[in-house]
């Protein structure tokens, strides 16, 4: 996990919301892209980014690219805030 690519992926609010879809499962690229207003390649650049940053995973099935979140990287993601911030009170 290299937290400076996490970091860079969640700062943009189209990837965060990108994210928060593939909360309910794996979607086609298309899928996603008809939820948005933005370019094909605008779109492929945030795809780009968020899965250097390991929170997405792709798979082709035929000529569609799946996406689904990668939860392990969350779950290091989480620990991580954890750590940095502790617990209220501490």
């Amino acid at each position: 996990m290299e937290q400076q690519n996490i970091f860079k992926a969640l700062s943009d609010p189209t990837r965060r919301e990108i994210l928060r879809r593939l909360r309910a499962g794996s979607m086609s690229a298309g899928d996603i892209a008809a939820q948005f207003d933005i370019t094909r390649a605008s779109l492929s650049h945030h795809f780009n980014v968020l899965k250097a940053a390991e929170l997405v995973r792709s798979e082709r099935r035929g000529q569609q690219i799946y996406y689904s979140l990668n939860t392990s990287v969350f779950e290091d993601v989480a620990a991580l805030m954890f750590d940095l911030f502790g617990r209220a009170g501490d």
